[in-house]
């Protein structure tokens, strides 16, 4: 009997080993793409009682992210782009907004909150930027105040960056470097001034390098299918560090989806620059069309 039993123990299996747990396969990179497309129009007869002109307006609205995270190193990557015109009977094709944003950062954790960074970013338009007025016989004439590359600007920032949920961050810079393109200034002498947005023609480059910059964004769902993106701007140069010449630029943008495919977004811009004008500048636009968003990941929940 304990022979048999010696046996039968001897001949018992050894237990299956444990299969490995398989490798991470989450990608350390976070996608994300929003692009909409939205159109107003009005026709009008031309024996119309109830005044006004026939018009067609456009505007496009382009942002993609592609994000990499991957223990304490990150690189944060995105395009944002905008554009809008209108075209009205008798006074034809006109540009309402235009912009170019292209941001790189590459950026290294020292706490839950906070990361030391290095970043490039570019902001320029992309299409003739015209001023309208009268002459002194009264005619309206236009006249150029910007374009492709004229201004651009193109700052290098070192710093740290503030980042206490998903959806705020912002970037504290005591070194940023920046370079101010002007293509072909001559062209903007009596439209801008003496020194378009501060490049002495003929030179067509201005360098600032002793600079700060503070760049603070927001992207947050405030209540249902209603989206709040912000971005706020600050410049300013050491040798010229005055309130009054300290760059500022505000960007908001609420949008709200009415269904899968339909929004309704409501744009404003405030700037204000020295090198360009004494008073803010303000844009807003609303518009109607289509939405189309895409991630590759789904969003914490924050409070």
């Amino acid at each position: 009997m304990l022979a048999g039993l010696g046996t039968a123990q001897a001949q018992t299996p050894a237990p299956a080993v444990a299969a490995a747990a398989p490798a991470d396969t989450v990608s350390p990179w976070k996608t994300k793409f929003k692009g909409s497309l939205n159109v107003s129009q009005a026709l009008l007869s031309d024996n119309w009682k109830g005044g006004g002109v026939s018009f067609l307006g456009l505007n496009a609205l382009l942002n993609a992210q592609a994000n990499y995270r991957r223990e304490k190193h990150s690189w944060d990557n995105q395009a944002d782009l905008l554009f809008a015109f209108a075209n009205s009977k008798g006074q034809g094709y006109r540009k309402n907004l235009d912009r170019l944003f292209l941001d790189t950062k590459y950026g290294y954790s020292i706490s839950g909150d906070w990361d030391m960074f290095a970043s490039l970013n570019l902001l320029t338009q992309f299409a003739p930027g015209y001023e309208y007025g009268k002459d002194a016989n009264g005619n309206e004439q236009a006249r150029l105040v910007s374009s492709w590359f004229a201004p651009a600007f193109l700052t290098a920032a070192y710093g740290f960056e503030y980042h206490p949920t998903t959806y705020f961050k912002v970037r504290l810079s005591p070194f940023a470097p920046r370079f101010t393109f002007v293509n072909r200034p001559e062209r903007f002498l009596t439209s801008v001034g003496a020194e378009p947005y501060g490049v002495q023609p003929p030179r067509e480059l201005r360098r600032e390098w002793l600079a700060v910059q503070v760049l603070a964004e927001f992207d947050k769902e405030i209540m249902q299918n209603v989206n709040l993106k912000g971005r706020y701007l600050l410049f300013a140069n050491y040798q010229e560090l005055a309130f009054k010449n300290i760059d500022h630029r505000l960007e908001l943008a609420l949008t709200a989806k009415v269904n899968r495919y339909i929004n309704v977004a409501l744009t404003g811009i405030a700037l204000y620059d020295r090198d360009q004008d004494a008073r803010i500048q303000g844009s807003q636009t609303l518009s109607l069309g289509f939405l189309y968003t895409f991630q590759n990941y789904e969003d914490k929940k924050q409070p």
